[in-house]
């Protein structure tokens, strides 16, 4: 009797061992269901991200913070430069053959360049939801409008061209003087671009202002992680013109439209 007892006492704690364990496992099933297929409730997102606009590139970062289930605020600093669709990058003059036998050339250069113009922007805006994603292979859609202020850095383009009194190279900017201006334009006098270090000390500030609206896809698995893709269109008023290229007029009005990329995480406020 004893012996039949003990039996069952094992067999019922078996049992109860085994429902526990089925427990856990769901319990562990639910909340890695919950992470892949529930509602994005997190309240804060840090992302880094890069975007390619009609006129150039930008790079930034992005902090936000949920207002309410539908929505998230959020700041964004980028640095971007923009480039005119006119440009066109040569080749460097070609260089001497070494006593190696090897031929080198001089620095590429953007003809017919005038300034680099690149801008650092920092705003405020917010990710209204428009749909979820619903399961884990689905994506989350918002609507993103933003806006802020922005700083431009207008830096003088120098090329490395040949001085007609001399016929030696010499590092010079447009408008530096009359006498090289022609030069900019003239491909026979450019020996090649003077390099990225040089006009830094003579960059001019051209303060403004941006905004941008857009659709913005996260398809990530789990809702604790930005893997998101950004379409839209950006607007800029600058204070001052800004003159990229000789041959083309100032402005100061800029419009593109951009797609962009950002990675980064979510999490709850402790």
């Amino acid at each position: 009797m004893a012996g039949g007892l003990y039996a069952q006492t094992t067999d019922t704690d078996a049992s109860s061992k085994k429902e526990q364990r089925e427990e856990r496992k769901l319990k562990r099933i639910s909340l890695f269901k919950q992470l892949e297929e529930g509602e994005n409730l997190y309240q804060r997102e840090f992302s880094l991200g890069g975007r390619i606009n009609t006129d150039g590139w930008a790079g930034f970062f992005e902090l936000g913070w949920r207002k309410s289930r539908q929505k998230v605020t959020y700041f964004q600093f980028e640095f971007a430069e923009k480039k005119n669709p006119k440009e066109d990058k040569k080749p460097g003059a070609l260089k001497d053959i070494d006593q190696f036998g090897f031929i080198y050339s001089e620095k590429p250069y953007i003809y017919g360049k005038q300034n680099n113009f690149y801008q650092a922007k920092l705003g405020v805006g917010q990710q209204r939801l428009i749909g979820g994603k619903g399961n884990k292979n689905g994506v989350l859609v918002n609507a993103i409008y933003y806006g802020g202020l922005s700083v431009g850095l207008k830096k003088p383009y120098y090329l490395n061209v040949v001085d007609p009194n001399t016929s030696r190279g010499v590092q010079v900017k447009y408008g530096q003087d009359p006498l090289y201006d022609q030069a900019f334009l003239d491909r026979s006098s450019i020996i090649g671009g003077a390099g990225f270090g040089k006009g830094w000390g003579e960059v001019s500030i051209v303060p403004g202002i941006h905004a941008k609206t857009g659709l913005r896809f996260d398809w990530a698995r789990f809702n604790e992680v930005v893997s998101a893709l950004e379409v839209g269109v950006n607007a800029e008023y600058y204070t001052k013109d800004v003159d990229i290229m000789i041959d083309q007029d100032p402005k100061k009005f800029f419009f593109n439209a951009y797609i962009a990329l950002q990675f980064g995480k979510r999490w709850d406020k402790k």
